[in-house]
């Protein structure tokens, strides 16, 4: 069994990570296929491929074996040590009868696929405060997520807010 390693928060920017070794950039996407607001936009003016993947995977229906689809998982290399976990947590874009998109169980289900390639990568994790914006959730429900798929596995996260 691993070790527990306490989560690291840092103000900064995730999709520059503060790391020496393989590294994943987690965040969280919507099942709609939608990409233009969040997060992703700085993803996206760092590097292409994430959202250039994340569109084809919605348009094919599937990347290698996952489908598209809640609480999946897309992995895109982005550099030698750098890999974006597209992880579909939320269920559209907007609330619906006043219940934000954000779906836990799917966040929960994601993190255990992004905490599987962390340990075959050897990699930290690092990701802004996941589904706490545009998707509505509490960090007092994600961190202990967090904790419970990453951090009690061994598995170093630095968590990023922007400013202090």
């Amino acid at each position: 069994m691993s070790q527990f390693v306490p989560v690291q928060y840092i103000v900064g920017d995730a999709t520059q990570p503060d790391a020496i070794g393989q590294v994943i950039v987690a965040h969280v996407c919507n099942d709609t296929g939608g990409w233009g607001a969040g997060f992703v936009l700085a993803l996206s003016k760092r590097w292409k491929q994430p959202e250039q993947q994340y569109r084809q995977w919605r348009h094919d229906g599937a990347a290698g074996s996952a489908p598209f689809a809640l609480g999946e998982v897309q992995f895109v290399r982005v550099g030698e040590n750098i890999t974006v976990a597209n992880m579909i947590g939320q269920h559209g874009i907007r609330r619906i009868a006043g219940q934000p998109p954000i779906r836990y169980a799917a966040i929960d289900q994601a993190l255990i696929r992004v905490a599987e390639e962390a340990s075959r990568q050897n990699a930290g994790v690092h990701m802004p405060r996941i589904g706490c914006g545009l998707a509505g959730g509490s960090w007092d429900e994600i961190e202990p997520l967090i904790f419970s798929r990453l951090s009690s596995r061994g598995i170093p996260v630095t968590i990023y807010d922007l400013t202090a």
